[in-house]
């Protein structure tokens, strides 16, 4: 029997209090080779909300199991009309302060790599380059018979079409591209199947209580194993998909540097954690450095 995915941590009373001195961090960059480990609270500061913190998803909203979506229609129709009315305003969201710090830090050649847990695309959008979405991206879908992938404006188009005139008013959206929708909300909304085989078609994302493809893991322990540093941007690293990397770094004598206003399950294996919010920290810690960031106003 299949357990249900860990949703939460609760700290404990021996962890190191956080730090308001990022100097730690600078010193990292300056040294170069950092390798940078995102979660979904740097993306808060781009209207997407974060799983745990104050006012976090998961106070109000389980998010659905792979093993939900693959064996009820009915979830599938559930999560399909949440998606889809969360993704016109998912899809709009853009590139903060911090994402374009992480894209101004990787074009000074300060970085090793970026690994994210978040599904939004933004890290490439602010201008990152060879970014590993260790739980996929929401801007494609693919089938789960035949595999085709295709972009996920293109089922967004075709679900407008299946679905004139569904505009429910959301009670909130989540960081998965969820919009909180009741039953009553989502009705008899039409899911539309693959265009090319006419299979059950999936978000590019990793569910909970799914894997995380074995290759994208392995290549992300190649990176920490090349990285003079670890640092860990807005994830609490409650779930093993992140914090094994971290867990890694700590065995091979890597520092390990996080960057998140709440304590984290990572705490014990890092060197310091600065709490302080990320836009801001990451911003001042480009001026720090003497290396530019791009100040958003260009799509």
């Amino acid at each position: 029997m299949r357990m249900r995915p860990t949703l939460s941590w609760t700290p404990t009373g021996d962890l190191r209090p956080g730090t308001t001195d990022p100097e730690p961090v600078a010193a990292a960059l300056r040294a170069g080779g950092v390798l940078v480990l995102s979660g979904a609270g740097l993306s808060t500061e781009s209207g997407i909300p974060d799983y745990r913190g104050e006012g976090g998803s998961l106070r109000r909203h389980t998010p659905m199991t792979y093993q939900e979506f693959t064996a009820d229609a009915r979830a599938r129709r559930r999560y399909w009309a949440r998606s889809h009315l969360g993704w016109r305003t998912f899809g709009r969201a853009r590139p903060n302060a911090g994402h374009r710090a992480v894209a101004a830090f990787g074009r000074h050649g300060l970085l090793a790599g970026v690994i994210t847990q978040n599904v939004d695309g933004l890290h490439q959008a602010a201008g990152s380059e060879g970014v590993v979405e260790l739980h996929g991206s929401l801007n494609r879908v693919v089938c789960l018979s035949c595999g085709a992938v295709s972009d996920r404006r293109e089922l967004a188009r075709r679900l407008e079409e299946a679905n004139a005139g569904f505009a429910p008013v959301a009670a909130g959206l989540n960081p998965d591209g969820d919009a909180d929708l009741t039953d009553g909300q989502v009705g008899d909304f039409s899911v539309v199947p693959c265009s090319a085989c006419g299979g059950v078609l999936k978000p590019d994302v990793v569910f909970f209580g799914e894997a995380v493809p074995p290759r994208r893991v392995e290549a992300c322990r190649a990176l920490v194993a090349g990285a003079s540093s670890l640092l860990v941007l807005g994830s609490s690293l409650t779930v093993m998909s992140g914090l094994r990397f971290v867990r890694q770094a700590a065995r091979e004598g890597t520092p390990v540097l996080i960057v998140n206003r709440d304590p984290t399950r990572g705490d014990g294996h890092a060197v310091t954690r600065v709490a302080l919010p990320l836009g801001t920290t990451l911003t001042a810690l480009a001026g720090r450095l003497d290396v530019p960031v791009d100040d958003g106003a260009t799509p």
